[in-house]
């Protein structure tokens, strides 16, 4: 017996695939859309509040950015529901091109919007549009490669090949970052709110593009249609996974809560912090968030060599842990001036990388091989939106009102989520 597809023929057991040839496809096609969601993001705390919600206070505007800014997590779920109806009728070529292009559209579109003063009401709706549809490109572009990887990756090197796709992440902060620190340096505040803060936006296209070619190239191949034949990277519907994989996708939900908490309180809730209630220099702030970006990129390939080492669960429980600790002296570095503020930001990015490198792999080992490629897709999203869809928002807000001690406590209870989850969680080492 042969599976068919098209005119090619795959064998009965599929051929097994080498990890370092997905690799680069993986990490190029993270960091392009991490570079979409963090254009996005620094421009929330930096651009819109100034330029699509002027008619408030600058904390009130910035509230509403951030609200906005909550939506793409709220689609997601919708847009893998979506695509995976897609995938199972027309194919996962096609179903990668729409979502790509729903991403990089939505990124583009938003570059061309008109300002408050331009449009009145209809431009932050226009924005919360396009935002819903970064979220739904977003949740279509789960192509299963992060799977294949996992399932191909050496008994030894689980870790290892698990923490590549997270090293996409750090250098999409860091290129978005680059973006806005040369166009906040180089022009007036004045010309930088006009028309600066636009051109990352144009350069999601090209990205996407490049990224988009790079993982059709991968998905064509015979070895990763086989797995798709044999069940193993093949679309599941939703409720059938759920039947059967229910209390791992809850409890898989939460394990990686830690970070996904930590995620955007070193990256977007202190650039609004800073904006609004400091006089330090965004310019210099921006500067230090790229370098962390480095460092949590160098702490993510240490993740990888620390779970092979002692196991993910071990690891991931170590850094929830040392997270907890951190949340206790956030509002004390946050308040410290412009040195604790900066160790604030490479403390937490260090703690990122070391906890973040091993997110993606504790999502997806726990499935079983026929369920994984359905199962990772929707619990990551629901994660995701637990854990960081809102955290600027509630950050911000509480802080605002009670003091950096909430976001202290939002942190932590990030860590004791995590904890909690991986108290239930025995099978993190597994394929």
């Amino acid at each position: 017996m042969s599976y068919i597809n098209s005119s090619q023929t795959y064998p009965e057991t599929p051929a097994t695939v080498d990890p370092d040839r997905i690799t680069i496809a993986v990490i190029l096609a993270r960091m392009t859309e991490f570079f979409d969601f963090f254009v996005y993001a620094i421009a929330s705390a930096l651009v819109f509040p100034y330029v699509f919600f002027s008619y408030a206070d600058p904390l009130t505007a910035t509230l509403y950015s951030f609200a906005v800014f909550s939506l793409a997590f709220i689609a997601r779920p919708i847009g893998s529901m979506i695509s995976l109806q897609i995938d199972r009728k027309f194919g996962r070529a096609a179903k990668l091109t729409v979502a790509l292009f729903t991403l990089c559209g939505s990124t583009m579109a938003i570059s061309f919007l008109p300002s408050f003063a331009d449009a009145g009401m209809l431009a932050p709706v226009l924005l919360a549009v396009f935002r819903i549809g970064q979220g739904l490109g977003l949740g279509g572009a789960w192509d299963g490669l992060t799977s294949l990887l996992a399932m191909n990756a050496p008994a030894k090197q689980r870790g290892w090949y698990a923490m590549m796709p997270q090293i996409g992440a750090a250098m999409g902060f860091g290129l978005a970052s680059a973006f806005f620190i040369v166009f906040f340096t180089q022009l007036s505040h004045a010309e930088f709110l006009a028309w600066g803060w636009r051109f990352p936006f144009f350069v999601a296209l090209a990205l996407n593009v490049l990224a988009l070619f790079a993982r059709l190239r991968m998905i064509v191949t015979p070895e990763f249609q086989a797995m798709v034949q044999s069940h193993e990277l093949e679309p599941k519907p939703v409720f059938e996974m759920l039947r059967s994989q229910s209390r791992i996708v809850l409890t898989g939900a939460f394990v990686p809560l830690a970070s996904f908490a930590l995620f955007h309180l070193v990256t977007v809730f202190p650039l609004s912090w800073v904006t609004l209630n400091t006089n330090q220099k965004i310019s210099d702030f921006l500067f230090v968030q790229f370098v962390s970006a480095i460092i949590c990129g160098g702490m993510i390939v240490v993740s990888g060599v620390l779970a092979d080492k002692f196991g993910r669960r071990k690891l991931l429980g170590v850094a929830a842990i040392l997270i907890a600790l951190f949340s206790l002296v956030t509002p004390l570095l946050l308040n410290s001036g412009d040195i604790g503020r900066y160790l604030f930001v490479l403390i937490g990015f260090s703690l990122l990388g070391l906890s973040f490198g091993q997110a993606s792999g504790a999502l997806a080992s726990r499935f079983s091989r026929e369920y994984r490629y359905t199962g990772a897709s929707l619990t990551s999203d629901i994660s995701w939106l637990i854990g960081a869809g809102f955290a600027p928002l509630v950050a911000l807000g509480f802080s605002s009102e009670f003091g950096l001690i909430a976001a202290g406590l939002y942190l932590l209870s990030g860590a004791v989520a995590t904890l909690i989850a991986l108290a239930f969680s025995t099978t993190l080492d597994a394929t």
